[in-house]
């Protein structure tokens, strides 16, 4: 509990940097109504109402094991993911920087898709490169040609492309 209580307080703390750091964001004259400040913004609050989620339901997790006389070293146990797991999915999420610029964003979504599946104990089966295809293909349609975010097409692919 007490690491949730720490994280929650840790996450409301970047959200707030996160969101005075938005105020050195230059507005152009193609800015629209929300302008280019807009979606960081609001990124930023929901990783403090995320932050606020997590230290209100670790004060009624408090509150209930308190109520109902669980000894505080059985309320303090806690289920999770250890730290080498943790690890794990962030050197997962450390290849995906690194390849992206080599492999580009179709490839390099793909793979981490299937990457963080596999690790997560998916089946080896059919399933896993079509769902793997299948989100990348969906991440690019909407970054690309709903958003008209262009993605890099990667330097290993860039001959063929252009």
């Amino acid at each position: 509990m007490k690491r949730d209580f720490l994280s929650g307080g840790v996450l409301i703390a970047l959200a707030a940097a996160y969101y005075i750091a938005t105020g050195s964001i230059a507005e152009s004259t193609l800015s629209d109504e929300i302008g280019a400040t807009g979606l960081p913004r609001l990124l930023a609050m929901l990783l403090a109402f995320i932050g606020l989620a997590l230290i209100a339901r670790t004060a009624f997790v408090a509150l209930a094991a308190r109520r109902a006389n669980v000894p505080q070293a059985a309320a303090d146990e806690e289920e999770g993911a250890p730290l080498p797991r943790a690890i794990g999915l962030l050197l997962i999420g450390g290849a995906y920087v690194v390849l992206l610029p080599f492999i580009g964003y179709f490839l390099a979504v793909a793979l981490l898709i299937a990457g963080v599946a596999l690790y997560e104990g998916a089946a080896r089966s059919w399933v896993l490169p079509t769902a793997a295809l299948g989100g990348a293909t969906l991440y690019w349609a909407i970054f690309v040609k709903l958003l008209g975010v262009h993605q890099p097409a990667g330097s290993l692919f860039q001959g063929w492309l252009s």
